[in-house]
């Protein structure tokens, strides 16, 4: 830990056995007399994604607003945003070009997926060869082809101990091929760090723990301190003892409620491994939590936990995978996920579809408004950030990727306006989204994908 007369630095860290603790922005961080904005304590821009699978209900109102302007109404399918209307962007009409056929034939849950955070075509291949090419007017092997999570990781990854955090609230196998011809992985691969690598989302909550607070200890030391039931802070109590020494009283009570929301986590995750009454895992747990909102929470909470360290400032989170028939019971609606999504214009299916869309959107809301909660320098975490929630497909009937379900939420530190709906042409690139979302968090951008330029009005 560094520490000076003048301030603790913004990258001190908590050290023990097992254990790797980022702080918290705290008062002491910021040199007496110094205005914020000038050090190193300043605004710190983060960026989320949350993927939803299956697409959305297309009818008019349903996800699109009905009307432009400021007195736009909430729709059913955005309801959990509710909020956060005054730092929620709704785009409608964007499509992503690339991830319609080109020859390939079917696939586009796969390939919608794909082109996500790309605006890139997932190559059709049911092995290990996978990859993100060109079609039509641009060259099948153009430069620079990864998703932006990663673009952004390149530059804040230099800063934090992380680059990225990826996770998921589904447990999902990638191996062999799953559908019309692709690798099962295109279902769930949103995030490419480079053209033919796409990363895991890692769906069990001990794992996400001990990446963002584990030093690196092998399974066997990890299961070891499992058997003692101790907590991953037993380790660095005399670090907290010494650290608090320094700080005032409000410092002294921003630490110990991060402290405690660290602990709070684990007992949780500890308890979720519990379940099956074995008092020891057999290595590191593979069982995630029996229900998927306790599941969602927890993952979410760590998230949160990662940008109030600043452990990492990009996160992606998979909701669930494109064609899965997963059933969310608590949504009021029994059927499988992606059945209900081919609702045939069915009035009865598009509005099961509705329920289960706004149910799984309650799981990012929950994120935001435990971000809003957290006060950071001049204003909270979720001002500080900027989050992409929707998915590849539009119409999940028709299998298209025009007209795509996009949110935006968050304040982007002063350089994101809320409370908006606007609607665009249908051959708007949501690529451009992209670019500008890249933009407005401090990572300059020119070109993402099929993009033609930032997103107009945005």
């Amino acid at each position: 830990m560094f520490i000076t007369k003048k301030a603790i630095s913004r990258r001190a860290m908590l050290r023990g056995m097992g254990a790797t603790l980022a702080l918290p922005l705290l008062d002491a961080m910021v040199p007496a007399s110094t205005a914020l904005a000038q050090t190193p304590a300043s605004p710190t821009r983060r960026l989320g994604f949350v993927y939803l699978p299956n697409g959305h209900n297309p009818v008019a109102g349903q996800w699109t607003p009905l009307k432009e302007g400021k007195d736009w109404e909430m729709t059913p399918q955005l309801a959990p945003f509710e909020p956060f209307r005054d730092q929620l962007f709704v785009p409608y009409g964007l499509r992503h070009n690339q991830a319609d056929s080109w020859g390939d034939g079917p696939g586009d849950h796969a390939r919608g997926c794909a082109s996500w955070l790309t605006g890139a075509h997932g190559k059709r291949t049911p092995g290990p060869d996978v990859a993100l090419v060109m079609k039509g007017n641009f060259p099948p092997n153009s430069p620079g082809l990864i998703s932006i999570d990663q673009m952004a990781a390149k530059e804040f990854g230099k800063f934090t101990r992380l680059a990225s955090l990826e996770t998921s609230l589904e447990a999902i196998g990638t191996a062999g091929a799953c559908t019309d011809g692709y690798a099962c992985g295109y279902q769930i691969w949103f995030s490419w760090k480079t053209p033919t690598t796409p990363l895991h989302h890692e769906p069990n909550p001990r794992l996400v723990f001990e990446r963002l607070f584990g030093d690196g200890s092998s399974p066997a030391e990890q299961k070891l301190r499992l058997k003692k039931e101790r907590s991953i802070l037993d380790s660095v109590a005399a670090e907290m003892t010494r650290l608090n020494k320094a700080l005032g009283v409000k410092d002294k009570s921003t630490l110990d409620e991060y402290l405690e929301a660290i602990r709070d986590v684990e007992r949780r995750i500890q308890v979720s491994e519990k379940a099956d009454t074995r008092v020891v895992p057999p290595s590191l747990p593979d069982e995630l939590p029996d229900t998927f909102e306790e599941h969602a929470k927890i993952i979410l909470d760590l998230q949160v936990l990662a940008f109030q360290g600043d452990v990492t400032r990009v996160t992606t989170t998979l909701i669930g995978r494109e064609q899965g028939s997963r059933s969310y019971t608590k949504s009021g609606i029994t059927d499988g996920h992606h059945g209900t999504s081919h609702h045939q214009n069915d009035p009865e299916k598009q509005a099961k579809l509705s329920k289960i869309t706004a149910y799984l959107l309650k799981q990012p809301a929950y994120l935001f408004d435990r971000l809003r909660s957290i006060p950071e320098g001049d204003g909270n975490l979720l001002d500080h950030s900027l989050f992409l929630v929707g998915g590849g497909l539009g119409d999940p009937n028709l299998h298209n990727h025009m007209r795509l379900p996009v949110a935006v939420v968050g304040g982007a530190a002063g350089n994101m306006k809320g409370g908006r709906y606007i609607k665009y042409p249908d051959d708007t690139p949501m690529a451009n989204l992209l670019v500008s979302m890249l933009n407005k968090v401090g990572v300059p951008t020119e070109k993402v994908g099929d993009s033609t330029g930032p997103l107009a009005g945005m």
